[in-house]
């Protein structure tokens, strides 16, 4: 064999280790990536900036988003789940990201300390709140002036078992763009911007609470 072929094996081999071993999960990271970079530039992350992940599930955007607003920044990875809440705070720990703060939520409170953030996003939650009235009063209280909402869902899809205890408007498993921006709006906030085609049949609607209440 020799050396030119002896590389294209070892690289075979590496390719092959690498799809078996995880590569599929290195893909997903680049994605939630490439999601959080598009919405740190929507609404004008840079470093020192504070920002909540709402419902942060296994953390890997709110890990993402430690990484944007650097050391300075901060992230406040919220969860109601308890043994969510357990693995959120070990992972934290196990990357060393001291940025990040796990906050125990719950239904109709984010927990999170008034006026903290300047970034909010929800993704794939918003659909899932029971009590969305007191919800999104919460949820602006811990915007500051002029900071920001990203909502990031999806139109109710048949295909999906219904959430149990929401409100009957949602129709389903998702929610109405228009019932979910009838809902902030109405607690204060005002539309910044519209994405429709964010990713899949997901959009997003990145809301601004305005300077002066």
């Amino acid at each position: 064999m020799n050396r030119k072929t002896f590389r294209c094996t070892i690289a075979t081999v590496v390719a092959i280790l690498f799809w078996s071993l995880g590569g599929a999960a290195l893909v997903t990271n680049s994605d939630e990536q490439k999601e959080i970079t598009r919405l740190a530039q929507l609404t004008h992350w840079k470093p020192g900036t504070v920002v909540a992940d709402i419902g942060a599930g296994d953390g890997s955007y709110s890990f993402a988003a430690a990484e944007k607003v650097g050391p300075t920044g901060r992230v406040y990875a919220t969860e109601i789940d308890p043994d969510k809440l357990k693995t959120l705070k070990a992972e934290a720990t196990k990357r060393k990201l001291q940025n990040v703060i796990v906050v125990e939520g719950t239904a109709d409170d984010t927990n999170l300390p008034s006026n903290c953030c300047d970034t909010i996003f929800l993704r794939h939650v918003y659909h899932h709140i029971t009590q969305p009235q007191e919800f999104d009063k919460n949820l602006v209280r811990s915007l500051k002036p002029g900071a920001y909402l990203a909502i990031i869902d999806f139109p109710p899809n048949p295909n999906y078992s219904p959430v149990e205890g929401v409100p009957k408007n949602r129709g389903g498993h998702g929610i109405p763009q228009k019932v979910m921006v009838g809902e902030l709006t109405t607690a204060g906030l005002q539309v910044e911007k519209t994405i429709n085609d964010w990713s899949g049949s997901d959009y997003c609607v990145i809301f601004k609470r305005p300077n002066r209440d």
